[in-house]
């Protein structure tokens, strides 16, 4: 068992993200055995899940004649549209039906039409909470090992917002799976090993 101040948060392995999905990232249920193992190493579990009104502003499909996977720009800063997915209250949004769900705590994000939200710890103006960082810091949570979906785009966004927060932030690349979009998988590698993120 890993120390008490150490947790495992569990990024967004929901059906949208898994094959046959809306926004599917190859291989994206294979690491759910493995997901569901290593949960019980650790004392306290965060599991994450997009959840998106279905009007949200990040989906290509509100803006016209754009395609999902091109780029726009919000008041917060460049913005990938996508296709739409994980809509509040739907089979997409749903978690992964083998994943244990059995966490301390499920953290929504993205559920503000007008902000995405890829981090854990903050929407993509990096300054909203999702409430994630005064949990952990109640519970005297210090290191936090992040696995999920997708490596390159909430995986590394919430890895990056970890460090900076001060947490000692590990991602297990065995059991997370990238989208790989325009080398964005590279890019994140670069990014959380320059951040002082661990790699495992």
């Amino acid at each position: 068992m890993r120390p008490a101040n150490e947790a495992l948060i569990v990024i967004d392995m929901q059906n949208d993200f898994c094959p046959g999905g809306a926004l599917a990232v190859a291989e994206g249920d294979a690491i759910v055995p493995g997901i569901n193992a290593l949960m019980e190493e650790f004392r306290a579990v965060v599991l994450t899940q997009d959840w998106h009104p279905a009007d949200h502003l990040s989906f290509a499909s509100q803006h016209a004649g754009a395609a999902p996977m091109t780029m726009t720009t919000m008041p917060y800063g460049p913005q990938v549209l996508w296709p739409d997915h994980c809509v509040q209250n739907s089979p997409g949004a749903a978690f992964h039906p083998d994943l244990r769900t059995d966490a301390d705590l499920i953290i929504r994000k993205g559920f503000r039409r007008e902000i995405d939200s890829y981090s854990a710890f903050f929407e993509n103006d990096h300054e909203t909470p999702t409430g994630l960082h005064g949990y952990l810091s109640e519970r005297g949570i210090t290191a936090i090992t992040l696995v999920g979906l997708a490596t390159d785009f909430c995986v590394n966004y919430s890895a990056l917002d970890g460090a900076r927060l001060g947490y000692a932030v590990t991602v297990i690349e065995r059991l997370s799976r990238g989208i790989d979009l325009d080398g964005s998988l590279d890019a994140a590698r670069r990014d959380m090993a320059g951040a002082g993120v661990t790699l495992g």
